[in-house]
């Protein structure tokens, strides 16, 4: 089957698309990977840096880079090289600095970290945050366009306020933030594209299915008609037995309820499909990528009971009543995702870089970056710092990074708290216990994507009526328009002839081989690693030929602008039925990994097993708690 050509599809086009400074970032990565670098590895590294430095523009803003964000180029190489390779480094420049904290990553867990810490040893707390991305906030990123004329937003990772699940600490933390989460909703219009007419949709590609094929409102969650599965371009076996499936009666209604408990804990929903539902591999495949945005995962990692729990067909099998499909998730957002609650925090604790900053205009307000490392500053925000080293000594800790311009600094505090996902720690901390270290390997972080393209106009997608669309045959398995937010001083018009972004939302497959989940995870995150720009930029652009081609979409001139974030270390792990045993209290492999080892302690999603910004905030309460005086 004949490809579009990079020509027809814009690829040569020349649009904001390039990340202004990734030459140099990986220059110095590569620089500092070698191993023996020596004073000449250094002053390369630096020399490469110095150059990226010279060549940037708008690039002291992180917020409006396009091209390849999250973990961008640069920002991990060194860490791998520390992980994967084993990598020795030469002895670091010892400085005369000295903190009273110092906090490993200034994602959410972080910073609120330095809260915490200023709330309990005082507020002339002297803080370092150390972060190798180059902007704040981790997985809460803000994707920040102006290539239409005016200001469009859209997010970059975490994105969600569960509020109805926050606990007492976070929403104290919340108050002294002045977020108020019931006030947000009743400012938002956003629904994660349920509000178009012809919404949810699904659309099967010509590469995958021989067609290229919009089926409207079509939801695998829903009792599907016998008139909707025609519209399918699967084999007639495969409809056929999604027929028999959605239209059967009930087949295990004689299972007592702890036989069909059993069943559904131990069994992966696409084998359920196969085994209890009889659908062919071409029907199960539609599944498969389903919850590439919200766990992350592919189908075949979660059971039969929790894809049920999530709404996925089969418990008519058991005689239970098909529910009506309803999305009732009630989240607060920002038009930036949790950027906005992140630049909340950084103004509370570094005041001069963004000193008007509230609540209501947070998301229109442009922060100064060159405000958040001043040397007589109480907190200090350091970033393109990646840590390699964190050690107790007498005097506290002794911390080791590697700098922006490609030098290895030491510094050192009375306390740290590692705001890092958990499977780097062991090797930051080489002196912790075996028992520790293979409690903090044993969570595996989830990837995900989140790239965000800046159309025109949505003029294509209102003609067809959808504003959200599953895409089981590409890399991302769903799309939707990103706006009806009006939160954080932030308003566009919705109409349909202004600038939108359009987010692609999901995850990479695993290698079909990979069979554990583990495994999974980690075979999806090389392949997203190996993922290029341009790769992504393809991708996009021949989905909207596709897709929108037919609307009056020209995908040549209607993209303004591309930003891939990509999260390879992305959701904390949570356990999974298929693949965790049931812990007794106080066993589970998180809770023996957040303990204090010495003067550091442990924060992050990572230390909650579970991948929601409250528990990012109540693992930060719980760390800064565990410090010694």
């Amino acid at each position: 089957m004949k490809k579009p050509s990079d020509k027809r599809i814009g690829m040569q086009r020349a649009i904001t698309r390039r990340d202004f400074v990734q030459g140099a970032a990986v220059a110095a990565g590569a620089a500092l990977q070698a191993g023996a670098l020596g004073s000449s590895g250094l002053a390369n590294a630096s020399a490469a840096v110095s150059a990226g430095a010279q060549r940037m523009t708008i690039a002291d803003y992180p917020p409006v880079k396009t091209g390849m964000r999250g973990s961008h180029p640069g920002a991990y190489e060194i860490a791998h090289a520390l992980a994967r390779d084993g990598a020795k480094f030469p002895e670091p420049k010892s400085t005369e600095e000295h903190y009273d904290l110092i906090v490993v990553g200034a994602g959410i867990s972080g910073l609120a970290a330095a809260h915490y810490y200023q709330k309990r040893f005082g507020a002339d707390s002297k803080i370092l945050l150390l972060e190798n991305h180059d902007d704040f906030g981790g997985h809460a990123k803000r994707n920040e366009f102006h290539q239409s004329g005016e200001m469009v937003l859209s997010m970059g990772g975490t994105h969600n306020l569960e509020w109805w699940s926050f606990s007492k600490t976070v929403n104290a933390f919340m108050q002294e933030h002045g977020v108020d989460c019931k006030g947000m909703r009743k400012q938002m219009e956003f629904a994660y594209g349920r509000d178009a007419p012809n919404s949810p949709a699904m659309w099967f590609d010509e590469t995958t299915y021989g067609v290229n094929r919009l089926v409207t409102n079509f939801n695998l969650s829903a009792k599907l008609t016998t008139e909707d599965i025609d519209k399918i371009p699967i084999s007639d076996a495969g409809r056929d037995s999604l027929k028999r499936f959605y239209d059967s009666a009930p087949s295990l209604e004689d299972w007592t309820e702890a036989e069909a408990e059993d069943l559904l804990s131990s069994i992966s929903y696409p084998d359920f499909l196969r085994q209890y539902g009889g659908l062919t591999e071409d029907a199960v495949q539609l599944f498969d990528k389903e919850e590439h945005g919200s766990w992350g995962l592919e189908m075949r990692a979660i059971s039969a009971a929790e894809a049920m729990w999530e709404g996925y067909p089969g418990a008519h099998l058991f005689g239970e009543d098909w529910s009506e499909d309803s999305f009732g998730y009630p989240v607060a957002m920002w038009p930036d995702g949790n950027a906005s609650l992140v630049r909340l925090m950084v103004a509370k604790l570094v005041p001069q870089s963004a000193p008007n900053a509230t609540a209501e205009n947070v998301a229109m307000t442009q922060f100064d970056y060159s405000a958040l490392d001043q040397e007589n500053a109480n907190v200090r925000l350091r970033l393109n710092s990646t840590v390699i080293g964190v050690d107790n000594i007498d005097q506290g800790v002794s911390v080791t990074y590697a700098s922006s311009e490609g030098e290895l600094q030491q510094v050192s505090a009375r306390h740290s708290v590692l705001a890092c996902y958990h499977s780097i720690i062991p090797h930051l901390c080489p002196a912790m216990s075996d028992t520790q270290k293979a409690a903090l390997k044993y969570q595996v972080k989830v990837p995900m994507i989140l790239t965000n393209v800046l159309l025109r106009n949505s003029q294509a997608l209102d003609k067809l009526g959808v504003d959200a669309v599953s895409c089981p045959g590409r890399l991302h398995a769903r799309l939707f328009l990103f706006k009806g937010l009006h939160t954080g001083g932030y308003r566009r018009s919705d109409t349909a002839n202004e600038a939108v972004s359009l987010v692609f939302w999901g995850s990479v497959s695993p290698p079909e081989d990979a069979v554990d989940i583990r495994s999974q995870l980690r075979g999806s995150r090389q392949k997203l690693l190996e993922l290029s720009f341009e790769d992504f930029e393809r991708e996009v652009r021949t989905v909207l030929d596709g897709l929108l081609g037919p609307a009056g979409f020209d995908v040549a001139e209607d993209i303004l602008a591309i930003t891939v974030n990509r999260w390879p270390h992305g959701y904390a792990y949570e356990y999974m039925q298929l693949w965790d045993p049931e812990w007794e209290s106080g066993e589970a492999p998180h809770e023996i990994a957040r303990q204090p080892f010495g003067s550091i302690t442990i924060a992050n999603a990572d230390a909650g097993a579970s991948a929601y910004t409250h528990v990012a905030i109540d693992q930060a309460y719980r760390a800064v708690a565990d410090l010694s005086h």
